[in-house]
């Protein structure tokens, strides 16, 4: 099941990460993006293994969920569909994230 704000949390630390919380979500990623790259999930390993998986997708992606795993691994909140990594946040930890970086942008003393 797709979570909109999970999909959402991805794209935007992918994009444009809070400042803060940069390092984080790349090490995060990282560590993620190493795990994923040995699943038999991946598309590419996908590809190689089942002859008869076909994609006209050009990113790297979950052929179990359909995520694109250059944003989904970097959603803190997110855990992979197949328990190989799980949350680096909390839901509380994550609405405590989101409310710091609202404030934060509300101050324009810190721009």
């Amino acid at each position: 099941m797709f979570n909109l704000s999970q999909i959402i949390e991805g794209w935007r630390n992918k994009l444009i990460p809070p400042h803060h919380l940069k390092n984080v979500v790349e090490l995060t990623s990282k560590q993620r993006t190493d795990i994923c790259l040995k699943c038999e999930e991946h598309s590419e390993n996908k590809k190689k293994a089942d002859h008869t998986y076909k994609t006209i997708r050009p990113d790297h992606h979950c052929t179990n969920c359909g995520c694109t795993l250059s944003a989904k691994t970097r959603c803190l909140s997110c855990r992979c569909p197949l328990n190989k990594w799980i949350e680096a946040a909390t839901p509380e930890q994550e609405e405590q994230l989101k409310q710091a970086i609202n404030g934060r942008e509300q101050k324009p003393s810190e721009a």
